[in-house]
């Protein structure tokens, strides 16, 4: 790899980071003044998946027979309920109740609990630096939540938090698995219209509120119109940013570009502080840092690949590596467009 290239790839992989990590501070803009957590994650994720239908489409030829193995739908099934809808549903319900850093922390505890699957479904004993890692998580986990300091924080904000780390668990082991052959564009689409549909067809029947306000949002201790956040959700924080981390999986490989996205947790607090002046204790931001550390040392400790791209763009993703949240690692496979 060159070093333009390098750059390059960088760059894309931070911008890919910094646009996931919008999604919080910009979806809390709208939950304040009156959309329940299941109407801006259904509309996101609705504009998402509607942004990437043409791409997925147009990637999906040569490939629609894959639609009619059974394995397609229970990937991309699973994959749209629980690591798109339900991560991104408890995502948000913690933001309600807790700052978009804290709940983003919580919800980065995902990779520990693969290394916990691996074990115990495969067999795969944790090696020494992932054990470390784990500790140092953990350890991070109990700043964060400041347990033995004055911080109070919602323990059914927690609670919440701690469900999408699972639904970013589940992310992680179903999209490493790409045994259903579909190209990463027409995966994630399918994925997150399954998602849309299901939260469409909750609210309908009453189990996730559905509520939604036409009242102006505050970013930035500015006034605008909530198509705004709407738009930026649906656009930014999830067709451009899912087009950017294959893009920088393409440039950089999955180990490079999954670390980069850790990324997101510090650009998560950033756009927080900016947009809504939200800003966690010093404590927890500590937290915060040693919850990414151990997270980089799982993920340092995953056995050894091609860590830049060569090329071949057949590359594999191992269980756990993914270029940033919501790309799933199929897309390493890197074909045209998902």
């Amino acid at each position: 790899m060159t070093l333009r290239a390098l750059i390059v790839g960088l760059a894309v992989a931070l911008a890919s980071a910094a646009m996931f990590g919008t999604s919080g501070a910009v979806g809390k803009s709208l939950l304040l003044t009156g959309w329940s957590s299941g109407a801006a994650v259904a509309l996101r994720i609705g504009l998402g998946a509607a942004i990437l239908a043409v791409p997925g489409a147009l990637a999906m030829r040569g490939h629609w027979h894959l639609l009619r193995r059974p394995v397609t739908w229970i990937h991309t099934g699973l994959f749209g309920l629980v690591a798109v809808a339900g991560c991104q549903l408890f995502y948000f319900l913690a933001v309600e109740r807790l700052s978009v850093g804290v709940a983003l922390m919580l919800e980065y505890l995902g990779p520990i609990l693969v290394v916990g699957w691996l074990w115990a479904r495969h067999g795969q004993r944790p090696r020494p630096l992932t054990v470390a890692g784990i500790t140092l998580a953990l350890l991070g986990l109990l700043l964060v939540l400041d347990v033995l300091g004055e911080v109070q924080l919602s323990a059914v904000g927690v609670m919440w938090g701690l469900l999408a780390a699972v639904g970013l668990a589940v992310f992680f082991v179903v999209g490493s698995d790409d045994t259903s052959g579909l190209p990463p564009f027409a995966f994630a689409a399918l994925g997150m219209t399954f998602g849309t549909v299901a939260l469409a067809l909750a609210g309908l029947v009453g189990l996730v509120p559905m509520q939604a306000s036409t009242q102006d949002v505050v970013l930035a201790g500015t006034t605008a119109p909530w198509w705004v956040p709407v738009l930026w959700l649906g656009l930014v924080a999830a067709a451009l940013a899912y087009v950017s981390g294959v893009v920088a999986a393409r440039a950089l490989g999955a180990k490079v570009a999954s670390f980069v996205g850790l990324a997101e947790v510090m650009f998560a607090v950033l756009f927080a502080w900016l947009l809504l002046g939200e800003l966690p204790a010093a404590i927890q931001l500590l937290g915060g840092v040693l919850i990414v550390a151990g997270v980089a040392a799982v993920k340092a400790d995953e056995p050894g690949g091609r860590d830049t791209h060569d090329g071949d763009d057949t590359q594999d993703a191992r269980p756990g590596e993914v270029a940033a949240p919501g790309i799933p690692p199929a897309a390493m496979q890197l074909e045209p467009l998902p």
